[in-house]
């Protein structure tokens, strides 16, 4: 089982990062920061529509500042949907801002509404952390999922990425006649493989949400992280595997009994080739990621230590010995998908490090 003992401690921005998130259009001037919507003089609890606490809050602003905060967060939503045109935004309105009062860190949501048909859409924003935006950018560049933030100072924007949240999943949906559980469990084994390759942590239920696409004859589960702060930061290998979170065991029996030791092979392969060809095809980036990641401390000497330590053992690789930085060490993983292409232990039948 797997359990983070320990509040991870935030990592400013470098300015290696800085100049990365310049150089790839990541950055740019905002008209409000995070500490701006700290100025709410109130709040109320915020429950669902089943009447249940959120752990939400709703803030309100000072009349004579709403319209100025309003009109910000709305100028950020165009910056992040339509490149800054404010044109095609009339239709859309800011509905409310909740703060999420228990998370580390604090992060507000914004509701945006359009006023013709009451759809509507999130962002968030929050304290800047740089071990997230490298867990946001290592996702952007190897997983199928393409995401879209923005960075101005020590302020991080953050798309709504779409799903059903894995713990409600897994109580309000594993009993559903429909489900397709060899698919959902062929998912999971690629998104365990995702996490463990690029060695991003914590990715319990609470952390993923799962995104269902309905096909012509059946439909299609897509997990997709939501929470990239453990992102290189623990130093043991199982931190690294959703399949270690005891959370996550009811999609791991599905999957223990659908599967064969060979088709997980089979699936981990799948990924790991998807992974080194996204690679390959944004090779200058994914090297500049890396570089400016080698260059930064987003976690403890005994941290690296211990990870290169268990990843030495794991891929019978002593080089992950002399690694020096958790940068290092991606940069390291990432190489096992092409040094090592037909290397797949079966982490479904293996022991927690």
């Amino acid at each position: 089982m797997a359990i983070i003992s320990k509040k991870k401690i935030p990592v400013k921005i470098c300015e290696p990062l800085r100049n990365y998130l310049q150089k790839y259009d990541r950055e740019t001037d905002l008209p409000i920061d995070y500490t701006s919507l700290l100025r709410y003089d109130n709040s109320i609890p915020l429950y669902d529509r089943n009447g249940k606490d959120t752990l939400w809050e709703t803030v309100f602003f000072a009349q004579d500042e709403m319209q100025n905060i309003y009109g910000s967060l709305k100028k950020i939503y165009a910056l992040m949907k339509a490149d800054g045109d404010m044109s095609v935004m009339d239709h859309l309105f800011i509905d409310r801002v909740d703060l999420c009062v228990y998370g580390n860190t604090q992060p507000f949501r914004v509701r945006v509404v359009n006023r013709i048909n009451d759809n509507f859409d999130y962002f968030y924003i929050k304290n800047a952390d740089a071990s997230r935006i490298y867990g946001l950018e290592l996702e952007h560049l190897l997983s199928p999922n393409k995401l879209q933030y923005l960075v101005f100072k020590d302020t991080l924007i953050e798309e709504h990425i779409v799903g059903i949240p894995g713990d409600q999943f897994i109580k309000n949906h594993l009993d559903d006649p429909n489900l397709n559980e060899i698919r959902l469990a062929k998912e999971f084994v690629k998104f365990n493989e995702r996490c463990f390759v690029r060695l991003l942590g914590d990715m319990h239920s609470s952390n993923f949400v799962i995104d269902i696409t309905p096909d012509f004859e059946e439909v299609d589960y897509r997990i997709r992280a939501i929470d990239f702060d453990q992102q290189s930061y623990e130093g043991r290998r199982a931190i690294y595997l959703p399949q270690y979170f005891k959370q996550n065991n009811p999609i791991i029996q599905i999957g223990l009994k659908n599967m064969t030791p060979e088709s997980v092979r089979q699936y981990q392969r799948e990924e790991r080739s998807l992974m080194a060809n996204r690679i390959k095809m944004d090779r200058v980036r994914v090297d500049d990621l890396l570089h400016t990641m080698s260059l930064d401390k987003v976690s403890s000497h005994e941290n690296v230590k211990r990870l290169g330590e268990e990843l030495a053992d794991f891929y019978e690789e002593r080089e992950f010995l002399a690694c020096d930085s958790m940068g290092e060490i991606v940069s390291l993983s990432l190489e096992m998908l092409i040094r090592k292409p037909d290397l797949y232990k079966d982490h479904l039948t293996g022991n927690p490090s």
